[in-house]
Order: structure tokens, then C-alpha cells, then sequence
């Protein structure tokens, strides 16, 4: 790790700008003091921003796996060392880093609600690392220039260490007073001591949940514990554990895929499999999540008649100037903007996703259209509600599946519904009438269903309020198959079964570079601990 430990300082300035901040964080990101003792209310924030910021590329490359995006190397399956190279080296050298600081001094200071919050921060990174990667550095990682040359550990070794962090992290909380000042220190729960708890309680379920094909027992008795001890969890939007962004271009905090699609040259299309998705099945949230700027195409590769113009997974037909032409994202999770125009190709069979009252026409976007106050949803409450569903289908653990089930949903409608509505956006909200008929409509879906239907409910109706996290969903496909993705048309490679390792890494880290190519061949077909 000798070339991640050079980059830190030169990097982390440049990530914080590309990643999207908020107004508070840019405001108290300069010391003019430059204090040789470390600030932990600077520190802190610094660490939130650059964890959104750290986990876009993997963010996106999930995204496209998953059949939520599409570019064209990685839908056909094909993985190369520098595709998440980024977002390895900054997670390692900034969020990780600062935070390991933060508990070092932190405990220092007897300060535990920084610690406390600095270890729930740490094991949810570590755990997604292990979900995409597999082995990875872990205890060696955190010894900066003292070990040069960090051993991998295996995933299930990790997890289990994980499991000890947040409940090491959830004790902090409880020492001392929990006193974030300023609140605006922390970006995501403004130093509330209950979200955080909720926050670490919320992935010990996630993580029981995911280990559950492996180690069923100790999975059903974790959740089991979870639920008997009546241990808060989110329950509700306003506690979700996620990072909002601003609407400002100039420091640039907004969403990454605003940032990237509203201008006149895109780095993505809108995957068409999820489009018609959402289009075939009458989900009212496609005209928050894309946004069509033309009405109608009829020609080319994607002829759909109707706007929603994207690629099919896997197409590897050579771009046209078509920057103008294909849909982008919506208000929803991006702070782009709403779709109102007329749909063309509605039926009778039409119900929630309609032309009444619509005004609006397409457009060809800019930098000046939708706020790009958009969210990164790392764990919410609606993936709360299906997580336990899951759980209550597949090993019996207390709870009402068909409830837990409809809870979800109801929660993603409504999360759907803030972010449209705040930060500098302006879209009509679902009203609860449609909301309500729309869970409804599901519900009976779910009652027709058998077993496996109903856990195929469960994961897809997951899988849909998850757009914006793709992280997750390549998690939930590689565990459960499901939702039943399309085959790729033109596939190079099987689908990854663990995402490429940070070429740099394997080639500077002298515990693996021996080895480095078998190790970099063996990440697309070998599973993560979990995925059995």
C-alpha cells in the first residue's frame, strides 16, 4: 500500500470537490489555525463527504451489474483494474484513514460520540468493501507507514470482526454525554445519538440478513436477538442513514449523476431493461426516477415509441449522437427534474402511470434544470421493512412478511415523495390515495403468489426502492437470484461475482503482487463468503 499512502494528503482535497458536499461542510473546511492536534468536529464531516464521494464508481459499476445503468463494457460483464481503482484507493486513503484518526484522539479525549459514530462508520464501509471485493486488507490496513504492505483477510474473518466493531461502536454511544457540537459536524444525523444507535443496530441486521445462506443459525439467532430486545432500528424516513446532497454548482455539492448527466455530453444511458420494467409492471416512480427529453424515438437500437430511450444490458452497438435524445435521470435520487409530459403507448391497463393532468413536454437538459439535491440511500427505512421480510419468509424470524412487506413499499413511495419536494426541488407528490391503491395492487400480487413468489416480491420490489444504491441490489442478486435480470445480449465475460481488484494495489502491496493476475482472473468467479 506505499502508493496509497503517498496519494492521501494530494487526493483527498480533489475528492471532497468531486464527490458532492453541503454547504456546512464547505463552510467549515478551512483552519486557518492549521492545529496540530486533530479536530474532530472538522474531521468528521470530512469523512461523510468523502464516503459518498469514495463509493460513486463502485456505486455505478453495481448500478449497471444490476441492470439500473448501462454503459457498455460493463454490461457486457467485463471488468478491468482500474474500473474501481478509485474508489478503493479513497476509501483506504481518506475515509478509513480519517476515521482511525478520529478514534484514535477521540478516545484520547474521552470524546466516545465521535468515536462511537467513527466505528459504525468504519464497519459499514468495511462491510460493503467486503461485499464487493471479498478479501481485502483489514487489520494490517489501519497501520498507516508502519505496515507498507497490508495482508488480505478473508471476508467471513472480517465480518465477524465487524459484528464486535458495532457493538464496540453502540457502547461508545452510551459513555458520556453525546454531544456533537456543531450539529453540522455531522453531515447525516446532526450528532443525534438515537439515529446512530438505530443506524448500528440497522446494519447488524443487514449483516445477519446477508450472512443467512452460510451461517443460517448464527443469522436467524442475531435478528432474533435484534427483534426480542425490542433494539431500536429505523423505523422511519426521517432516520434513514443515507447522504444528502446540495444544489449548489460552484463549490459543486450535487449529486454525482446530476453532475454528470445534465450537461450537454452524458457518461451514461438509463438502462432499458429497468425503464421497461417499471413501465410493463405500472410503477407510478418512473416519472421520478427518468426523464425523457424527447417524446418519441422510433429509430436505431431502442425503438421505444415513447421516450424512454436507453440501452438494453449487454448492447454493444457503437454510440450515435444521440446526447439529446436519450432519457436521463430524474428528480428522484439524482435532483434532476420530473417528468411530466405525456407518455405515449398507455392502455387501459393503465392505472398509476397515466397522462391525467400532465403539462409538461421533454427537454433537452442543462446545468441550469433540477437543483441535483438528490440522496445516496445507504440504509433505509424501506430497505429495513424488506430486509425483515426476507427474514420472516426465509427463516422464520418474527414479523409479518405480507405487512413488513407493504411497509416497504409505502416507506419508498413517501421517501420518494421528500426528495422531490425539498432541497430546491419541485414535483408533484403521490398522493396517498395513489400510494395506497398502489401497495394495494402489490399486496394482491403477493397474496397470489407462492413461497418463492413472495419472496420474489419481497427482493424486487426491494430492488426498485434501492435505484440510487446499486451496491446493495448487487448484493440482494448475488444473494437471492432475484429479481430475474435480463441475459445480456453480447456478453464478455460471466457476471462478477466480486468486483475487480484496484490494479495499483495488487501490483505495490507485496503480500499479493506475487500473485497479483490468478487473484485479479479469480474475482469474477469466485463468490464472497456469503453468496453460496
Amino acid at each position: 500500500m506505499n502508493f496509497i499512502n503517498t496519494i492521501r494528503t494530494a487526493s483527498l482535497l480533489g475528492l471532497l470537490f468531486l464527490a458532492g458536499s453541503c454547504k456546512d461542510f464547505v463552510d467549515i473546511n478551512g483552519d486557518p489555525n492549521n492545529p496540530t492536534t486533530p479536530v474532530l468536529d472538522l474531521i468528521l464531516p470530512a469523512t461523510q463527504v468523502s464516503m459518498a464521494g469514495s463509493l460513486r464508481d463502485v456505486n455505478v459499476g453495481a448500478s449497471i451489474l444490476t441492470q439500473q445503468l448501462y454503459t457498455t463494457n460493463t454490461s457486457r460483464n467485463f471488468q478491468e483494474g482500474t474500473d474501481y481503482q478509485a474508489s478503493w484507493n479513497a476509501l483506504y486513503t481518506q475515509v478509513l484513514g480519517d476515521l482511525e484518526i478520529i478514534i484514535r484522539e477521540g478516545t484520547i479525549q474521552q470524546r466516545w460520540d465521535y468515536v462511537s459514530i467513527a466505528k459504525l462508520q468504519k464497519a459499514y464501509i468495511y462491510s460493503l468493501m467486503v461485499d464487493l471485493w471479498g478479501d481485502i486488507p483489514y487489520t494490517d490496513a489501519i497501520k498507516g507507514l508502519t505496515v507498507t504492505d497490508p495482508a488480505f483477510e478473508k471476508g467471513d474473518v472480517i465480518y465477524d470482526k465487524l459484528f464486535t466493531l458495532i457493538d464496540d461502536g453502540l457502547a461508545d454511544a452510551a459513555k458520556g454525554n453525546f454531544a456533537i457540537q456543531p450539529t453540522t459536524a455531522d453531515l447525516i444525523y446532526k450528532g443525534d445519538k438515537a439515529s446512530w444507535i438505530r443506524m448500528g443496530n440497522s446494519l447488524k441486521l443487514k449483516l445477519f440478513n446477508q450472512i443467512r445462506l452460510v451461517q443460517p443459525d448464527k443469522a436467524k439467532a442475531g435478528i432474533a436477538a435484534l427483534l426480542s430486545s425490542n433494539a431500536p432500528l429505523i423505523s422511519t424516513n426521517a432516520q434513514d442513514f443515507s447522504f444528502r446532497f446540495g444544489s449548489s454548482e460552484t463549490p459543486a455539492n450535487r449529486h454525482p449523476w446530476h453532475r454528470a448527466e445534465y450537461q450537454a455530453s452524458k457518461s451514461y444511458y438509463m438502462s432499458q431493461n429497468f425503464m421497461e420494467r417499471l413501465f410493463g409492471t405500472d410503477d407510478p416512480r418512473i416519472r421520478y426516477f427518468f426523464f425523457r427529453q424527447t417524446s418519441n424515438y422510433t429509430v436505431g437500437f431502442t425503438p421505444t415509441g415513447n421516450g424512454y430511450f436507453g440501452r438494453y444490458t449487454g448492447d454493444a452497438t457503437a454510440s450515435p449522437n444521440d446526447n439529446a435524445l436519450k432519457a436521463t435521470f430524474g428528480v428522484y435520487p439524482a435532483g434532476g427534474l420530473y417528468d411530466s409530459a405525456p407518455i405515449n403507448n398507455l392502455t387501459a391497463a393503465n392505472v398509476f402511470v397515466s397522462n391525467s393532468g400532465v403539462t409538461g413536454a421533454p427537454k433537452v437538459v442543462t446545468n441550469t434544470d433540477g437543483s441535483g439535491a438528490g440522496v445516496f440511500p445507504f440504509i433505509t427505512n424501506a430497505m429495513v421493512k424488506f430486509i425483515l421480510a426476507e427474514a420472516a419468509l426465509t427463516m422464520g424470524t418474527t414479523g409479518d412478511a405480507k405487512l413488513l412487506f407493504q411497509d416497504g413499499i409505502t416507506a419508498h413511495l413517501n421517501s420518494v415523495n421528500t426528495i422531490s419536494t425539498s432541497g430546491g426541488n419541485s414535483a408533484p407528490v403521490l398522493p396517498t390515495a395513489t400510494i395506497t391503491a398502489f401497495v394495494a395492487s402489490r399486496t394482491a400480487q403477493y397474496d397470489a403468489a407462492n413461497a418463492a413468489g413472495k419472496l420474489n416480491a419481497v427482493m424486487t420490489q426491494k430492488y426498485i426502492a434501492q435505484f440510487g444504491n446499486g451496491i446493495e441490489s448487487y448484493n440482494d442478486y448475488r444473494r437471492t437470484d432475484l429479481p430475474v435480470l435480463a441475459a445480456p445480449i453480447a456478453p464478455l465475460n460471466t457476471f462478477p461475482l466480486r468486483l475487480s481488484y484496484s490494479v495499483t494495489e495488487l501490483s505495490t502491496n507485496g503480500s499479493v503482487s506475487d500473485n497479483a493476475e490468478k487473484l485479479q482472473a479469480a474475482q469474477q468467479i469466485t463468490p464472497v463468503f456469503w453468496d453460496k
